[in-house]
């Protein structure tokens, strides 16, 4: 039976393609020729199912007014395998081998000024600042996909992000980005678990222009306060047993520190301005006649098939009306061929899309100034931006070791025995409002102007020594200015500043300034920068309010820290160098201290931390090289820094810094973009500082006779990095040097890196 039906089914089917070759009956009941209902049957095929649009345009946005920067989406192929690395793409920060845990950078004027709730800022791998969120403009709905793996059930590390992005006409888009990252660790007691759900939108009109973004973060990281003895790596064969990673005994076990961070920002704007009448781009002139070239076909094709349902026999072989379709006027002198040349050699396809070619030979079209377009120009933009942050973070341990903790502040209610639970929450509401007068509404507006006033409110809560709590609010008013230059090929500056007139913040004063200038060299560029800041300011609310079981402090009487940079940069754009030399002077730098002994077997006993501020200026010097060479197929990319610090004992940095990176770039079968190579992380031996659990911070150990040097290893992975189309992949092999039998590979002290590891990584854009 059902051989028969699906017999019945495809002589049906055969029946209704052959019917095609002969005069069907139309709905009026006159017949049309087989030759004519095909042709409008492809036209109405071809309307139905046009090529997807493909492409989209991003940018970040500043925090405070809102001004956007254009920047190149994450699709580059180019070190794709290297965004996997909780350690940075050039492997420039300190962390605790794992993926997602804590980390901080070494080169010191790359590091990011003190978040004021300091527990999520060693996680900057996971939490991106609104100023590096990237807003999205798409042609069509797009969907990216992003996945990297490596190990197994056991010690494995993945990592998952999701992102979607739509426009809703030209004006609105709107997107949502998952990212989830779990890391097993191939240590004990060491996993991580990081989740972060952000919703975006934009509406960029004319007059009105808005951004919205909204986020929920977790991260939970196990603690095991390093491996008990730094020997299990460095001199294994000390050791009658053969340990694997898995097995090294560590100081901590069901020790956890858990985050909690809800956000919200806000920015709007209203523009005041006028419209004008300027010249298009060869861009927008190309783009308006493709526009134009397909809004006459489909009207035209529209006016063929009404004249056909009207029953219009005649053929329009040879009519010089129908061949003007594709808007050539050459067909219409040649009849005979007027409707083959339409079929044949009528259209072409432009960035996905079927147009007419006599019309549109892109190639040739020049700027005419009779194409035009009408521009709105905004003079002046009043701007408001509110961001509301929510924090909590937990400490918890059901395990402590005897005597691991030297004081103990309080012990009350069900926190009996070793058992540890320390809380604290902090939320921030910060309103900003501006009044911006914009740069080049004319020719003498060279400069744009703004001027803002903003209120911030931040809560805090900690406990006290008899199971209640303690709250403490912080309020504080600035005003401030800007004056800028953005526009034009020579000549770009910046300068900010801003002053504490009210509140907690009273008194402080936050100055920034930033220049470029670009200067024709030997048919090159030449870029030359320079940036400075003097920054006034008190030291964030934790160096100064602390309650935990086991480490206290109030701290009301710490001076405010004084920070200045001066900085310089050289860009050569021909050839890619870039040398930037930065000099930073620190009056009250501020930092954490920690003090243990050493006990039986080496374990680390009597733990205290609290903050501390340098006695004298600190100065660091700091000078940076990159440059790539090339030679035909093989690549070699150096970026080297060195850096000086004055004072060692409170602010350790490696002298060097290097990341090397030699490969092969071919295609295979032409279209298959193949990266195929080795690169190298590189620092000189110095006493880095140490990973404290119990506050998540990295300290300075006081003691020196127990400080751990690390460094002076090599860090080489290879690696086989793809690009075809919209897709990325790698396969690489990481730490491929390990032990190799210097087993010094510390990124951080008694937190060893992970050894040989195999890692995939894939990366794919869906548009639909």
């Amino acid at each position: 039976m059902k051989k028969s039906f699906l017999l019945f089914i495809i002589c049906c089917l055969t029946n209704i393609a052959a019917a095609q070759d002969y005069n069907q009956l139309t709905d009026d009941g006159t017949f049309t020729p087989a030759r004519d209902r095909q042709t409008a049957r492809n036209d109405s095929l071809k309307s139905q199912h046009k090529e997807i649009p493909k492409g989209f345009r991003t940018w970040t946005i500043d925090s405070r007014f809102g001004d956007r920067t254009p920047v190149l989406p994450d699709t580059a192929s180019y070190l794709f395998m290297n965004t996997v690395y909780t350690s940075g793409m050039y492997g420039e920060y300190n962390f605790l081998g794992n993926l997602g845990s804590p980390r901080y950078n070494r080169i010191f004027m790359n590091r990011e000024p003190d978040h004021q709730f300091l527990f999520i800022q060693p996680f900057s791998y996971f939490i991106k600042d609104v100023e590096d969120f990237h807003f999205t403009n798409t042609y069509s709905p797009i969907t990216n996909l992003t996945y990297n793996t490596c190990g197994d059930r056991t010690n494995g590390e993945d990592h998952m992000t999701a992102r979607f992005a739509v426009n809703a006409g030209r004006k609105l888009g709107v997107g949502f980005l998952f990212d989830y990252l779990y890391g097993r660790g191939y240590y004990q007691e060491q996993n991580t678990s990081l989740f972060d759900y952000t919703m975006y939108g934009s509406y960029l009109g004319d007059r009105y222009q808005a951004h919205l973004l909204a986020s929920i973060n977790h991260q939970k990281q196990a603690e095991n306060g390093g491996i008990a003895n730094d020997n299990y790596i460095t001199r294994p064969e000390s050791f009658n047993d053969d340990y694997k990673e898995n097995e090294i005994p560590t100081v901590l076990a069901q020790n956890w520190n858990r985050n909690d961070n809800q956000h919200i920002f806000f920015n709007h704007r209203y523009s005041i301005g006028f419209h004008r009448e300027v010249p298009m781009t060869e861009e927008e002139i190309k783009a308006k006649k493709f526009a134009l070239a397909a809004e006459k076909e489909e009207k035209e094709a529209k006016e063929k098939m009404k004249n056909r349902r009207n029953g219009d026999m005649r053929s329009f072989e040879g009519r010089p009306e129908d061949a003007a379709i594709v808007g050539d006027e050459s067909l219409v002198n040649d009849k005979s061929n007027a409707n083959d040349s339409i079929r044949q050699q009528g259209r072409i396809k432009v960035d996905g899309t079927e147009m007419a070619d006599s019309l549109l030979r892109a190639e040739n079209v020049k700027t005419d100034t009779t194409w035009t377009k009408r521009e709105y120009v905004p003079v002046t933009s009043f701007i408001h931006t509110v961001q509301f942050d929510n924090y909590r973070r937990i400490y918890q341990a059901f395990q402590t070791p005897e005597n691991f903790y030297l004081d103990e502040y309080y012990n009350i209610g069900r926190l009996t025995g070793d058992s540890i639970y320390d809380k604290t929450r902090h939320y921030d509401l910060k309103n900003t409002f501006a009044v911006a007068l914009l740069e080049g509404f004319n020719k003498w507006a060279k400069a744009g102007v703004k001027l803002f006033l903003t209120h911030d409110l931040r809560h805090f809560t900690l406990p006290d020594s008899i199971g209640g709590i303690n709250s403490y609010n912080e309020q504080s008013l600035t005003v401030g200015g800007q004056i800028s230059k953005r526009e034009g090929n020579t000549l770009h500056y910046d300068l900010t500043g801003e002053l504490g007139v009210a509140g907690d913040d009273a008194g402080e004063i936050l100055l920034d300034a930033n220049a470029d200038v670009n200067i024709p060299l030997f048919g090159d560029t030449l870029q030359i920068g320079a940036n400075a800041f003097f920054h006034r300011n008190s030291p964030i609310f934790y160096y100064r309010h602390y309650h935990a079981r086991h480490a206290w402090w109030d701290n009301d009487d710490l001076d405010n820290i004084t920070h200045s940079r001066i900085a310089g940069s050289l860009l050569l754009k021909g050839t890619d160098t870039q040398l930037t030399i930065a000099a930073d002077n620190i009056n009250n730098y501020t930092y954490f201290g920690v003090n243990y002994s050493l006990g039986e077997k080496d374990t680390r006993l009597g733990n205290t931390i609290s903050p501390r501020q340098a006695s004298s200026a600190v100065n660091v010097f700091s000078i940076q090289l990159s440059q790539p060479f090339a030679l035909g197929p093989v690549h070699l990319d150096l970026n080297a820094t060195y850096q000086h610090s004055s004072n060692k004992d409170v602010l350790p940095l490696p002298a060097l810094n290097l990341y090397a990176n030699l490969y092969f770039r071919f295609k295979i079968a032409r279209v298959l973009r193949c990266d195929l190579g080795a690169d190298l992380r590189y620092f000189t031996k110095y006493a880095a500082t140490e990973y404290v659990p119990y506050i998540g911070q990295f300290a300075v150990n006081e003691n020196k006779e127990l400080r751990t040097e690390i460094g002076n290893y090599p860090y080489i992975n290879i690696y086989a990095n793809f690009h075809l189309k919209q897709t990325r992949f790698f396969v690489m092999i990481g730490h491929i040097n390990a032990g190799s039998g210097n087993n010094n590979y510390f990124l951080t002290p008694h937190y060893p890196t992970n050894g040989r590891i195999i890692r995939f990584g894939l990366s794919w854009n869906f548009f639909n």
